[in-house]
C-alpha cells in the first residue's frame, strides 16, 4: 500500500522520496517525481545483528538535509516511527513532521511480546499525525495503549484502473469447467492456511474445482502436507510469492481467507476489485471490507464446513456469483478506489503540516 500510495502522490505532482533497504518490486518502471534512496546496514562488530533501524534513521535524516523533504510517512509504529523520531531529533529544529500508519502487526504483536508495549506506545504518542486502516484497528489500538492522540481511518486502497472484471486466461491452472478459488496470505498460522486447505476439501466433494495458494511463509509446508493427507494436493497449485496478484485474482472465482485476524483485508479488496466473492472470517476489519451476504459470506472464525457450504452455494449459482461479484467491484468503486483514498491522505498531510 505505501508503494502505491507514494506512485498515486507522485502522479498528482508532489515530489516523493523512498526510504527502504530494498526496492519496492512496485516501482519497477521509472516514474518521475519519485527518487529511491537505499538503506545501506553494515555489520557492526559489537552487536550480533545489524543496527538497520539506526542505519533508516540516518539515512531519513541524510535525504532530509540534501532534498528538503518537508514530511515523514512512516508505515509501522516499530520500527519505522522510532527510526523517524530519532531522526527528527538528529536534524533538530525545521525537521519534517511525521505522519504514522498503522497497519495492524505493530499493534497486535504486542499481544504477543508485551516488551514491546512502552516502544510502540512512544512511537504513536510522538508522532505528529496517525492513522490506521480500519475503525477496528483504530478502536484496537486507543484501547490496547490508552493513547490520547487522535487516531484517523484512513483505509487500504486499489487503484481500479490495473484489476479487471474479465475472467482471465486459466490454461495451464484449471481445465475447461473447473472452478477456481484463491487464497492470497503470508501463511502465518493467523491467516489459518490449513483452514483453506479443509474448506478446499468439502468443496470439492461437490464442485469440480482447483484452489490457488498465492505466498510463502511457515505453514506453506504443512499446508502441502494436509492436502496430501486428505487428497487434493493435486488438485492445489501453490504459486509462491507473486507480484501481479490483479491478474490471478482475475482468475478466481471465490477468494478464501478464513484468517484469526485481520487488521483490513487487502487481499480481500483486491479480489474484490476483481469482481470475485470474498468467504472469509468474520473478525478484525475484514467486515469493514467485506459485506455480509452482499459482496461474500463472512464467519465464525474456525467454521471450516460453514464456509465450505457458502462457498458450495456460491459456485453452483452463477446469477447469484455474478451477483455477488458485482457487488464487491461496486463496492471497493464506493469506498476504496485510490483517488477517494488517496485525497484522504492529501489531507492527513495537509493536518499535519499545518497548512
Amino acid at each position: 500500500m505505501a508503494a502505491e500510495l507514494g506512485k498515486q502522490m507522485a502522479g498528482r505532482g508532489h515530489e516523493v522520496h523512498v526510504i527502504s533497504y530494498r526496492l519496492p518490486f512496485r516501482f519497477g518502471d521509472f516514474q518521475q517525481n519519485i527518487c529511491f534512496h537505499q538503506v545501506d546496514v553494515s555489520s557492526y562488530p559489537l552487536f550480533e545483528f545489524p543496527p538497520h533501524d539506526l542505519a533508516l534513521a540516518a539515512k531519513m535524516a541524510e535525504a532530509v538535509r540534501e532534498h528538503g523533504i518537508e514530511l515523514f510517512h512512516v508505515h509501522y509504529a516499530i520500527p519505522h516511527a522510532i527510526a523517524g523520531i530519532l531522526a527528527q531529533q538528529m536534524l533538530g529544529d525545521g525537521a519534517p513532521r511525521m505522519l504514522t500508519t498503522l497497519h495492524g502487526t505493530d499493534i497486535t504483536i504486542v499481544g504477543q511480546d508485551h516488551s514491546f508495549f512502552e516502544i510502540t506506545k512512544f512511537g504513536i504518542e510522538r508522532s505528529d499525525g496517525v492513522t490506521a486502516v480500519s475503525e477496528f484497528l483504530r478502536r484496537m489500538t486507543l484501547e490496547e495503549f490508552q493513547v490520547s492522540r487522535p487516531i484517523d481511518v484512513i483505509s487500504n486502497f486499489v487503484d481500479l484502473e490495473q484489476y479487471s472484471t474479465e475472467k482471465g486466461d486459466r490454461a495451464g491452472i484449471a481445465k475447461p469447467g473447473q472452478r477456481v478459488l484463491l487464497h492470497v496470505s503470508n501463511f502465518r498460522p493467523v491467516k489459518r492456511p490449513l483452514d483453506t486447505v479443509r474448506i478446499f476439501e468439502r468443496v470439492s466433494r461437490e464442485v469440480d474445482a482447483v484452489l490457488l495458494m498465492v505466498g510463502e511463509g511457515p505453514e506453506r509446508s504443512s499446508a502441502q502436507a494436509l492436502a496430501r493427507r486428505l487428497g487434493v494436493l493435486d488438485r492445489l497449485r501453490f504459486l509462491g510469492t507473486q507480484q501481479d496478484i490483479a491478474e490471478i485474482a482475475a482468475m478466481a472465482d471465490v477468494f478464501l481467507l478464513p484468517s484469526e485476524l485481520e487488521s483490513f483485508g487487502l487481499s480481500a479488496l483486491e479480489a474484490m476489485a476483481c469482481g470475485v466473492p470474498v468467504v472469509g472470517s468474520d473478525a478484525g476489519g475484514l467486515p469493514e471490507v467485506v459485506r455480509h451476504a452482499e459482496s461474500g459470506f463472512l464467519l465464525p472464525v474456525g467454521d471450516v464446513e460453514g464456509m465450505a457450504a457458502r462457498t458450495i452455494e456460491i459456485l453452483k449459482d452463477d446469477e447469484r456469483r455474478r451477483a455477488m461479484g458485482e457487488a464487491a467491484r461496486h463496492r471497493v468503486e464506493s469506498l476504496f478506489d485510490a483517488d477517494r483514498v488517496v485525497s484522504q491522505y492529501e489531507a492527513a498531510y495537509a493536518r499535519v503540516l499545518g497548512i
